[in-house]
C-alpha cells in the first residue's frame, strides 16, 4: 500500500508557502501545522478508504469467496513436492488432486507429496478414484492420504493393490509415499 504521509506533508508545506494557505507560516506553533496535517491526512485516508470499498460493492459474496478460494489453492499447492524433485513422472489431470504417477525407487527414504492442495471448494467435486499399485522389493514404503491436521491414513503399506473412492473434506488434502530404503514401484492414478 503507498504511503501517503508524505503527499500531506507536501500539500501542508505548499499551503504554508501560498498567499491563500491558512496563514500559519513558518513561525507559528508546530502544534497546529501537526493538526491541521493531521485532518488532511484523515480526509485522504477516508476518501482512499471510500474508494476502495466501493470497489469491493460490485463484487458478490460468492465472487469474493471464489477469490478467496482461489488463492487457498494456490497457497497449498505449493507444498506438493516439484517434478524435478520426484523419482518418477506425473502428470496431473484436471486439477492438481487428479493424474497419474509412476516411479521406480532405489534405496529411498524420503517422503512425496504427489497429489493434492488446499480447497474451500474443489471444482470438480468432493470425490476422487484413487487406484494405486505398490511393489516393495527392499525395505518399506507407505502410501497414505493426509487430511489437515489429521493423523495420516496409510492406503498401502505392503506389496498389494488398492482402489477406492474417497471423498475430500474441506481443506488441505494430499496423496503421497513415504520410503524407509525402500527400493520398488510405485503406480498411481486418481480421477
Amino acid at each position: 500500500m503507498m504511503n501517503f504521509l508524505p503527499l500531506c506533508k507536501a500539500i501542508i508545506q505548499h499551503q504554508r508557502m501560498s498567499k491563500d494557505g491558512y496563514g500559519f507560516g513558518a513561525k507559528n506553533n508546530r502544534k497546529v501545522d501537526d493538526m491541521c496535517y493531521r485532518k488532511k491526512c484523515f480526509r485522504f485516508l477516508s476518501v482512499s478508504a471510500l474508494v476502495f470499498s466501493l470497489t469491493l460493492v460490485g463484487c458478490s459474496k460468492d465472487e469474493i469467496l471464489d477469490q478467496y478460494n482461489n488463492v487457498v489453492q494456490s497457497a497449498g499447492n505449493t507444498a506438493l513436492t516439484s517434478d524435478f524433485s520426484l523419482k518418477g513422472n506425473r502428470a496431473y489431470g484436471e486439477d492438481c488432486y487428479t493424474g497419474t504417477y509412476m516411479a521406480d525407487y532405489k534405496d529411498f527414504s524420503k517422503t512425496e507429496y504427489l497429489f493434492g492442495g488446499t480447497s474451500i471448494e474443489r471444482e470438480n467435486g468432493k470425490d476422487i478414484f484413487v487406484s494405486c499399485d505398490l511393489e516393495i522389493t527392499e525395505g518399506t514404503a507407505q502410501v497414505f492420504w493426509i487430511s489437515g491436521s489429521d493423523d495420516p491414513v496409510i492406503l498401502l503399506e505392503a506389496t498389494d493393490s488398492y482402489s477406492e473412492t474417497i471423498t475430500l473434506p474441506e481443506g488441505g488434502n494430499y496423496i503421497g509415499i513415504t520410503g524407509n530404503n525402500f527400493t520398488g514401484h510405485l503406480e498411481m492414478k486418481i480421477e
